[in-house]
């Protein structure tokens, strides 16, 4: 099969989709009606799926006339609650809620490489594994589809995920060797003192006084308990306490965002968190506490597979349609959780087109992008897959 000149061939199918999709966004585990679809194109090209994973995730499986590997192939399908402010005839067509993020993009671009692949199976040694998932702006569908068995029977060898993105130009491909996207987890921190009134200090522990100290103190954990050489964002958002003007609080809660680029540094932080909690808390006479809920794992590409994701890419776009992203972004991705688990690669494909004005960035209510990119998604994930299963 000539692949590119096959993508062609369906890109209006593809542009009918990915338009279909973006006037109908759901948020995170509400996705009912982008499952149902998902599952009638399945249907209609005669791919075998399991539906209903982690709630409204899809799992397709094209199955190779010959023995080899399994390659899992995923795409995010959740939208974003904000109002889309684009003047397009496929404007969202629910009030308060819009593909910002190009989700409608990357499940058009995993259908249409699905399409191909069942075409070519009889050539194929080995296996595909469609993901579609759901959840990855809210609370994660990645983890619960993984302890459902998405990697499973026949097991993953290899995972693969990109994201659109508008700051690079449409034909170009973001690259990153390692570490490329951080984990999160949310901190609570409570701060128990003693109440009093506020004329006799004395009498009381400030729970607010305390709390003060607390925060200062964590500033320490970025500025001189973590090398400069390494990222860590410790962000507090929040801080609620007291009851009156007049009166020694006795409780105060913090809350906030800790972000780190591997486990080794995720561990050692709570750790640092939890120690300068406790200990700044009881030199003033109080308690503290620090707890955690635990967000996305940090994602760090395999340098093997990015390899094959690039030598795709020269072959099918041009070495100059590469660049290489420099640092790594303190944002999370939950495509982590499958690439944590089987050797993956994550990568950024370029949707923007300054001429027409396509810009905007991602969870913006003017964010479009140049359907083009789609053809250009398709035809890399094909690529991608054949080199793998090879």
């Amino acid at each position: 099969m000539d692949i590119k000149k096959r993508v062609e061939e369906i890109y209006e199918e593809l542009v009918r989709i990915r338009r279909d999709l973006h006037m109908h966004p759901e948020l995170g585990m509400e996705e009912y009606e982008t499952s149902s679809k998902i599952c009638e194109y399945l249907d209609e090209w005669g791919i075998p799926y399991e539906k209903g994973i982690a709630n409204t995730g899809v799992v397709g499986i094209i199955r190779g006339k010959q023995n080899g590997k399994t390659v899992g192939l995923r795409a995010d399908i959740d939208a974003l609650p904000i109002n889309e402010e684009n003047k397009i005839e496929y404007k969202s067509l629910y009030n308060g809620k819009m593909h910002a993020c190009g989700h409608d993009a990357h499940t058009t671009i995993l259908l249409g490489t699905a399409k191909i692949l069942k075409e070519m199976e009889d050539e194929l040694a080995g296996n595909i594994k469609l993901f579609f998932q759901p959840a990855e702006e809210t609370v994660g569908g990645a983890l619960p589809m993984i302890k459902e068995g998405c990697l499973q029977n026949p097991k993953v060898d290899f995972v693969l995920g990109l994201h659109v993105m508008p700051y690079i130009e449409t034909g170009t491909v973001e690259l990153k060797y390692g570490k490329l996207n951080a984990s999160s987890d949310e901190v609570i921190i409570n701060i128990t003192g003693k109440t009093g009134h506020g004329a006799y200090p004395e009498e009381g522990i400030d729970a607010i006084m305390i709390a003060g100290h607390v925060i200062v103190a964590l500033q320490t954990l970025v500025s001189r308990n973590i090398s400069p050489l390494n990222s860590l964002v410790l962000s507090l958002g929040k801080i609620r306490g007291g009851v009156k003007e007049n009166v020694i609080a006795d409780k105060v809660t913090i809350s906030g965002t800790l972000r780190s680029l591997d486990m080794d540094t995720r561990l050692y932080a709570k750790e640092r968190i939890k120690s300068i909690v406790e200990n700044v808390s009881l030199s003033f006479g109080g308690k503290g506490e620090a707890k955690f809920n635990e967000g996305y794992e940090p994602l760090i590409n395999d340098s093997e597979i990015i390899d094959v994701v690039k030598e795709t890419v020269e072959k099918t776009l041009g070495k100059d349609k590469i660049v290489y992203k420099e640092a790594p972004s303190l944002g999370v991705e939950d495509f982590s959780y499958f690439s944590n688990r089987v050797k993956g690669a994550f990568y950024h494909l370029g949707c923007g087109d300054i001429k027409n004005g396509l810009t905007e960035s991602l969870h913006n209510s003017k964010f479009n992008i140049d359907e083009n990119c789609l053809k250009i998604g398709v035809l890399l994930q094909v690529e991608n897959t054949l080199a793998l299963l090879k």
